[in-house]
């Protein structure tokens, strides 16, 4: 007999995930049944993964299974949520079992490191598609948005930026880089890391939030939208890792860490009178985030300075977006 829709669902994703104690009703009916408690806010969130689009056919199936959910729970993670179920949407051009054994362990793998129950969702025929919709919760009315940055707040980033946007230009034959750096940033291109904790601790403390998913100019752009304000940024502060800082000039590295998508790190901002808080908050953590500027009142415009002087990106450089991106990168844009 064929191995169908059914056998793949029953094979790679019934039986497979841990279950939370607050799933009701999970995988094999119409639809999942969760728990809510009424002193939270339940926060939904989707993306998706096209093949040719976001990943191409020498990225490992673990990978793809790893990064789509955590692409998920940074989402999450930007409004202080904390992750709770997902449900998953796959499309398969065929049923090759090798790739959905690697697809299920990486998705696996995050599932029960962030204590995410995969509780349904669909599987068809077509281009390879994958989507999934987390769910988080946060205490009633404690979401982090973007819209309550003001004049004066401290702007923050999680953690080293450019790094994914180096792995794909190595991939594409855009630049060169050493073979140990290459691996570094191809692990940050691969398996992101969702800054979940950090996202819950700012609750009550950032006045905004947004996770770097299409390059920190055009996501701290949504920001100042949103709140209807500017930013000053200090590029001597942009943390940058050292396949950054040893392959490319500091041009290339300032261009990919203000443009490059992928990061999946936090950007934040602090007001003045939280920011002790925030300090002692960090004081212990491993990766502690980064001051690199400063909120002003100049709506959606962004200064950038370098030595105290400043400086511009090079002509045509921003964001990564879709439909206007997608030729200049061909197949392999990532978003």
């Amino acid at each position: 007999m064929a191995f169908g829709e059914f056998d793949v669902i029953e094979t790679y994703f019934t039986h497979r995930f841990a279950q939370r104690d607050d799933v009701q009703v999970s995988v094999g009916d119409d639809g999942a049944i969760v728990a809510i408690d009424p002193t939270e806010d339940l926060v939904i969130v989707t993306d998706t993964m096209v093949a040719g689009v976001h990943f191409d056919a020498n990225t490992p199936a673990r990978a793809i299974g790893h990064k789509i959910l955590a692409v998920n729970l940074s989402d999450l993670a930007a409004m202080g949520a904390e992750p709770r179920w997902f449900s998953l949407a796959l499309t398969l051009p065929e049923i090759d079992e090798e790739w959905l054994t690697g697809f299920s362990t990486g998705l696996k793998e995050m599932s029960e490191y962030y204590d995410c129950s995969l509780i349904g969702g669909d599987t068809t025929r077509g281009p390879l598609t994958i989507t999934v919709t987390a769910h988080g919760v946060v205490p009633k009315g404690k979401g982090l948005l973007r819209s309550g940055a003001r004049p004066g707040d401290w702007i923050y980033v999680s953690h080293a930026l450019g790094d994914a946007g180096l792995a794909l230009a190595v991939q594409q034959k855009r630049l060169a880089i050493s073979d140990p750096h290459y691996r570094k940033v191809c692990e940050r291109l691969f398996f992101p890391t969702p800054r979940v904790a950090l996202g819950q601790s700012l609750r009550g403390i950032a006045s905004s939030a947004i996770d770097i998913s299409d390059g920190l100019l055009s996501d701290l752009g949504h920001i100042l939208k949103a709140s209807r304000v500017g930013a000053r940024l200090s590029l001597d502060e942009l943390p940058l890792s050292l396949p950054m800082t040893e392959s490319l000039s500091q041009e290339q590295a300032l261009t990919l860490a203000l443009t490059s998508g992928d990061d999946y790190e936090l950007c934040f901002t602090v007001p003045e009178s939280q920011r002790g808080l925030f300090d002692t908050l960090v004081a212990h953590s491993a990766t502690k985030p980064i001051c690199i500027g400063r909120i002003t009142s100049e709506v959606n415009r962004v200064a950038l300075d370098l030595d105290g002087e400043p400086w511009q990106l090079p002509a045509g450089e921003q964001g990564y977006q879709h439909f206007v991106n997608a030729n200049e990168r061909g197949d392999d844009g990532q978003s």
